[in-house]
């Protein structure tokens, strides 16, 4: 896919980035105390998930709900689509032919057919979708909200000493940023393809010749500046700058980050169960880092824009999407996870009933299909319906808000918080609030 890192939160990004990769020049915000402690501490990420977490896979594109979750058999040709519809191992519940791994464990999953807003633009729809606000102006590119990520970082924080909160693989999603939570609540992006070996990942390693204690005493000459660099610090950015540094001193000093980043350690055939392609292999990498102690991880999954040879297009991809998602529901549920780890797959909207002239779909806000798994919720049920042409929902309307809640509930946030802006303004959290009532 030549698209594979896609494009993500950019701005964010590259501060961060640059802050771990310089030794960390944040680290001058780390007091002398804080720094032996951390020297003394053993950063242990033990396999174990029992603080809540959250896989976000972002169908970057907005997939077509006719050829993955809400088939549509008995319309007219033109709207029915080049896909078949197959039974799932539920009663009375279909999904494409090309979904036919997660038909299999339909029990283990809920899909929401009825997900619904008014933008048919990607920068909107994307940014309603991950930071549950639409987009005052729709030729942005960057965050003016926090994503969901960010948010979940910033109020609830890391799960695991040693592991960022959140992580990006490969990168964030399109409004995957912080926006004015600051650097410091950024994801640490994975860049690289986890499908090829050996997997590395950035800044988890010390620079050669440079030791745990070598990097505290460089912070001993600094620790004079510490005191009247807090005085002048009239905006949090101190708090949040520490907040950074002792995270990327942790990941460096210790080995919890290695050791969960090195899907190289995984047995050959649990690499093959996810399908051994960048799909595949980024939602193993995922299953990883939840088990390892990551607190949000989003998954980017690109080339879903199908405005032309959508039946082509989703042979290639919807088989490796299909076989990944449901090695994941399937590793977490065999591994005790279950209902610490939710996962939620969605894109930013759905596509036309009927099909184009270019034997595509285009973009269609006015409802869309999302997957929900684990996470303690009701398995095994459709919530919400759409009509015969799949173009409206007509049952148990609900927004990308409403999703959205469901992560902060899983999370233990309240989605009621408001948080201020650097103008002291206050914001909730998400523009509309509510539970998605039948998954609880």
């Amino acid at each position: 896919m030549s698209d594979w890192s896609g494009s993500g939160a950019a701005g964010d990004r590259c501060h961060r980035r640059h802050l771990i990769h310089s030794g960390l020049g944040g680290l001058i915000g780390l007091s002398l105390p804080t720094l032996r402690r951390l020297q003394a501490e053993t950063t242990s990420a033990g396999s174990s998930a029992k603080a809540a977490a959250v896989i976000y896979v972002e169908l970057a594109g907005g997939p077509a709900q006719h050829e993955t979750y809400d088939p549509k058999p008995r319309a007219p040709a033109e709207v029915r689509g080049p896909l078949r519809a197959i039974r799932t191992n539920v009663p009375g519940i279909e999904f494409s032919e090309l979904m036919a791994e997660q038909a299999r464990i339909a029990d283990k999953l809920a899909i929401v057919r009825s997900i619904s807003h008014n933008s048919g633009s990607h920068e909107t729809s994307a940014h309603l979708t991950q930071t549950g606000w639409f987009l005052r102006n729709n030729q942005s590119r960057q965050n003016e909200m926090p994503c969901v990520g960010a948010v979940a970082a910033h109020l609830r924080g890391r799960n695991s000493p040693g592991l960022p909160a959140f992580v990006a693989i490969p990168r964030g999603m399109r409004f995957g940023g912080a926006a004015w939570l600051g650097t410091g609540f950024a994801p640490y992006e994975t860049v690289n393809d986890p499908n090829k070996s050996p997997f590395t990942v950035p800044n988890i390693s010390l620079a050669r010749g440079l030791t745990p204690e070598r990097l505290a005493d460089r912070q001993s000459l600094l620790a004079e500046l510490d005191g009247a660099r807090r005085l002048r610090d009239t905006a949090g950015t101190t708090l949040a700058m520490d907040r950074l540094a002792d995270e990327a001193f942790e990941m460096l000093t210790g080995d919890g980050a290695r050791r969960a980043f090195d899907i190289d350690r995984e047995d050959a055939a649990i690499r093959k169960a996810y399908g051994r392609n960048p799909i595949g292999q980024s939602m193993l990498l995922a299953r990883r880092l939840v088990e390892h102690g990551v607190m949000f991880v989003t998954v980017r999954v690109p080339g879903w824009d199908d405005h032309k040879d959508l039946e082509k297009s989703m042979r290639g991809k919807g088989p490796r999407y299909d076989q990944a998602i449901a090695a994941l529901v399937s590793d977490l549920g065999e591994r005790g996870l279950d209902r610490d780890v939710l996962v939620v797959a969605m894109g930013e909207f759905g596509r036309t009933p009927k099909v184009n002239k270019t034997a595509g779909r285009d973009h269609w806000g006015r409802v869309m299909s999302v997957l929900m798994a684990g996470g303690g919720l009701k398995m095994g049920q459709v919530i919400g319906a759409t009509d015969a042409n799949g173009a409206a929902a007509n049952a148990a309307p609900y927004r990308p808000q409403h999703v959205l809640t469901m992560i902060y509930r899983h999370l233990g946030i309240n989605p009621d918080t408001t948080l201020e802006d650097h103008a002291g303004r206050p914001w909730h959290l998400l523009a509309e609030r509510g539970l998605i009532r039948e998954l609880v």
